[in-house]
């Protein structure tokens, strides 16, 4: 497993080998004991799976706050995303600061993103497919959006055209308007 860091201390891109023959490949995306070793240690207790249909759908961007907070590993099984991560984490070097790459059933790549972070993304392909893992179970008390499109974080979603939004990602309030729950301590 390739474990890259990102410009926001605690997201990171991994990318599981592939193991191929004539029938296919297979990977391994998360085994703890690896993943301890490398200095991730989490339990998920939550596996989601999503299906957008058109070309344009964004997801977020979303969060879980405290005492449900998740962390999420992304990936995308079928189609293409931009994923993104947004810093959160009051009293961060990197608050409000986001990174974001391209995940697609082809690369087989992923996301983690830790708890004091904004997520979400946007489909590249149609019937694109995102699954991911939580470590704290969905909590509808807990869950929360900030606004897809706030000039303060500014994320390229390289759009042509409006995006299509759920009801909730449409009401969304802009960062300056958010009282966030997460507090950077001192590490990633």
């Amino acid at each position: 497993m390739q474990i890259e860091k990102t410009a926001l201390p605690g997201v990171a891109i991994l990318t599981p080998a592939r193991f191929g023959d004539d029938r296919g490949w297979f990977s391994e995306t998360w085994n703890a004991t690896r993943m301890a070793a490398a200095g991730l240690e989490m339990a998920f207790v939550q596996d989601n799976h999503s299906m957008s249909a058109a070309v344009g759908t964004l997801r977020g961007l979303h969060y879980q706050r405290p005492p449900h907070a998740q962390d999420k590993l992304v990936r995308c099984t079928r189609g293409a995303i931009l994923d993104v991560a947004v810093d959160i984490r009051k009293g961060s070097a990197t608050y409000g600061k986001w990174v974001g790459v391209e995940l697609t059933a082809a690369n087989g790549k992923q996301l983690l993103v830790p708890k004091g972070f904004l997520h979400g993304f946007v489909t590249r392909l149609p019937d694109t497919e995102v699954q991911y893992k939580c470590t704290d179970l969905y909590a509808p008390d807990c869950d929360g959006a900030v606004r897809w499109d706030d000039p303060m974080i500014g994320i390229d979603w390289g759009l042509d055209a409006a995006p299509v939004l759920s009801a909730k990602d449409q009401a969304a309030p802009l960062l300056a308007a958010f009282d966030s729950p997460f507090v950077w301590e001192g590490g990633a």
